[in-house]
């Protein structure tokens, strides 16, 4: 059973879409996609709300999500 996960991320004067456009442009983004049992690693920008950014990340099962949650890309991210 894949599992789709709706984060939203918020911050002022265009934090949460710079955070977006540096994970796009540094690459980071775009391992999260190759990693195994990722099925989608996708950002959005709400019409109605510019300091806001959604990802829709999804995954084919709880064990693909739980490696990515436990590898060290995921500790870079989070600091």
């Amino acid at each position: 059973m894949s599992i789709t996960i709706n984060l939203y991320y918020t911050g002022d004067n265009g934090k949460a879409k710079a955070f977006a456009e540096e994970m796009e442009k540094s690459g980071t983004a775009a391992r999260i996609r190759s990693e195994k049992g990722n099925l989608r690693y996708d950002y959005f920008l709400p019409v109605n709300d510019s300091e806001t950014v959604l990802l829709i990340d999804s995954w084919e099962n709880q064990q693909a999500l739980d490696i990515h949650h436990s590898s060290p890309m995921m500790q870079q991210i989070l600091f």
